[in-house]
């Protein structure tokens, strides 16, 4: 902590000097960010130790990925095998088969509304926060998928219907799209297996090591970027007034650098007893409102550190 610091902490803890601003106690908190996959699997690799700077798209976790392999490899098969049938195309069909085709594409109908209904709220989730970008991505190729399949359908049920050259033809072409749906989203599926940092930062922890086996959704490190530490203090009741989201206060700590500031950014609407970490003899039990400030030059400073604030 900065002598210029330490002196504020004394005068007000003694009561002397009546011109003395206020001093607050607090510590600092990062945002922290999460990596984790949207499937399960078996980590091969982590490629970053607590600690280490990582930069934003950097691969730090690789899973197994021999079932995504096949199945994009089945995926890439089912392409070359409608561009083969587009060569190959076949007219006329019986009244039973006209019957299959339309149950067929009944169920291709509800199958694609259920897709479009997981994608819009997929895309929902994902504008709050709640989600990964690849699951949108996932969801988006699965409704592509089902509209390809309605597609093909639609197009086989008028070949049946109205055998011709050209409307089989559209038929094939639909199948051909359908497929390569599914190869897109095997393709993602796969790349899923690559897990990369989503922001610049520093790692701060490890919860899995190599061979263990994730779960969907399970967090294997976490981020934050030191740039983006915060400050958390309280403010007595009866101070409030004096403060809002925009105010400046000094801060200092112990390896803090001289006169650095930090900016409220948040003020909480409703009032606490002091948390007891923050006790002191005057403090104890009094209601104080918690507040947020954002430090600035924070590079160095650490998450949980004590920290001293005044106006």
């Amino acid at each position: 902590m900065s002598v210029s610091g330490w002196f504020a902490g004394v005068v007000a803890a003694l009561g002397l000097g009546g011109a003395e601003p206020p001093v607050y106690n607090g510590y600092l908190e990062a945002d922290y960010v999460y990596v984790a996959p949207l499937t399960p699997g078996r980590i091969v690799s982590i490629a970053a130790e607590e600690g280490d700077t990582v930069e934003k798209g950097q691969v730090l976790v690789v899973l197994e990925d021999m079932s995504q392999q096949a199945a994009l490899q089945a995926a890439e098969a089912g392409v070359q095998q409608a561009e083969a049938n587009l060569d190959n195309l076949q007219t006329g069909s019986r009244a039973a088969e006209i019957d299959v085709i339309e149950a067929s594409l009944h169920k291709a109908q509800s199958d694609r509304d259920l897709a479009a209904a997981n994608a819009a709220r997929t895309e929902q989730l994902v504008r709050q926060g709640q989600v990964a970008a690849a699951k949108r991505d996932l969801d988006r190729a699965s409704l592509a998928s089902a509209e390809a399949q309605v597609e093909q359908l639609t197009a086989q049920l008028t070949v049946a219907r109205l055998p011709a050259r050209d409307a089989q033809r559209l038929a094939a072409e639909a199948a051909l799209a359908m497929a390569k749906a599914r190869a897109e989203g095997a393709r993602i599926d796969l790349a899923d297996r690559r897990l990369m940092a989503p922001v610049s930062g520093l790692l701060d922890r490890r919860f899995y090591d190599a061979g263990e086996v994730a779960a969907t959704g399970a967090p294997l490190l976490s981020l934050f970027q030191p740039d983006r530490i915060k400050a958390i203090f309280y403010i007595p009741e009866g101070e409030r007034a004096d403060f809002a989201p925009g105010s400046v206060l000094t801060l200092s700590c112990d390896g803090c650098a001289t006169g650095m500031q930090a900016t409220i950014t948040r003020m909480a609407s409703e009032p606490q007893y002091t948390p007891p970490i923050l006790y002191s003899r005057d403090e104890r039990a009094r209601l104080v409102f918690r507040v947020e400030a954002q430090v600035t030059g924070a590079e160095g400073l650490q998450p949980g550190q004590p920290v001293t604030l005044w106006k």
